[in-house]
């Protein structure tokens, strides 16, 4: 099943109040914030034994990717709507 398939109810609905790119990156920013949610709650129970309080470095990693992902796709919005 491809993306467009699986979240074709979210796509209609952005696409069509902010346009179809607008639209599909309020979307993948949905499934960002999401997957950022699965993962620290993950992180609650993996800890790093080097490093009380601190999730394992995998988890660490995972989260810092997503939120740079998550950074470039608002800044990708926030540009087109000034275009």
């Amino acid at each position: 099943m491809s993306v467009f398939d699986k979240h074709r109810d979210a796509l209609e609905v952005h696409e069509t109040m902010m346009g179809r790119a607008r639209g599909r990156l309020a979307v993948a920013l949905d499934l960002l914030t999401d997957s950022l949610a699965l993962v620290g709650q993950h992180g609650v129970y993996c800890r790093s034994d080097r490093f009380p309080g601190q999730p394992k470095m995998d988890v660490a990693l995972i989260l810092e990717t997503l939120n740079d992902a998550k950074e470039l796709v608002q800044s990708t919005m926030e540009q087109l709507r000034r275009e």
